[in-house]
């Protein structure tokens, strides 16, 4: 049977920092623009890769293009330090056959080290949830200590990029 679903086949991985004195939301979109993505109209979405998606490097995606996102985001007031990741990896069926990638976000007052430590157990509580083996898996991180304005951002994100935006 034949599905005509919308399954992503490009992805990439980017982050973003912001800082504001207007407002959070000035922030945020901030760190969406260094991110690459501030152009987008973002639409988040759960945490499976499928299982035949290319990691590619990072592409223009037109303004105003529905994008599809797994996102990380983390707030903060002046002299916090806050910090946002995803980590992402393929799985296989613990028989072998080839399964599908999983995405984690997570974020935090923390530092790099606290939160690797808990995108790893995220992403290996995910497999060991559907009986999955973990073949390999990467992470993006992005911290900020906010000390120059009233508001910072950061965002970590995994862009599931359009095929008609893709020339490979």
């Amino acid at each position: 049977m034949e599905f005509n679903g919308l399954i992503p086949k490009y992805f990439y991985v980017t982050v973003g920092k912001g800082l504001s004195d207007v407002s959070k939301l000035n922030a945020f979109d901030r760190a969406l623009i260094d991110a690459g993505i501030g152009q987008c109209n973002l639409v988040t979405v759960s945490s499976i890769l499928p299982r035949n998606a290319i990691e590619i490097s990072p592409v223009k995606i037109p303004a105003g293009t529905i994008t599809f996102v797994v996102m990380a985001r983390m707030h903060g007031t002046k002299n916090e330090t806050i910090s946002a990741g995803i980590a992402w990896g393929m799985a296989r069926q613990v028989n072998g056959d080839l399964g599908y990638g999983f995405v984690v976000e997570g974020e935090g007052n923390c530092d790099r080290n606290e939160l690797e430590d808990a995108l790893r157990r995220k992403i290996g509580d995910m497999a060991k949830a559907r009986n999955m083996k973990l073949e390999s898996v990467k992470m993006k991180i992005v911290d900020l200590t906010i000390s120059k304005a009233k508001y910072g951002c950061v965002v970590a994100a995994l862009v599931f990029v359009p095929s008609d935006i893709v020339s490979i």
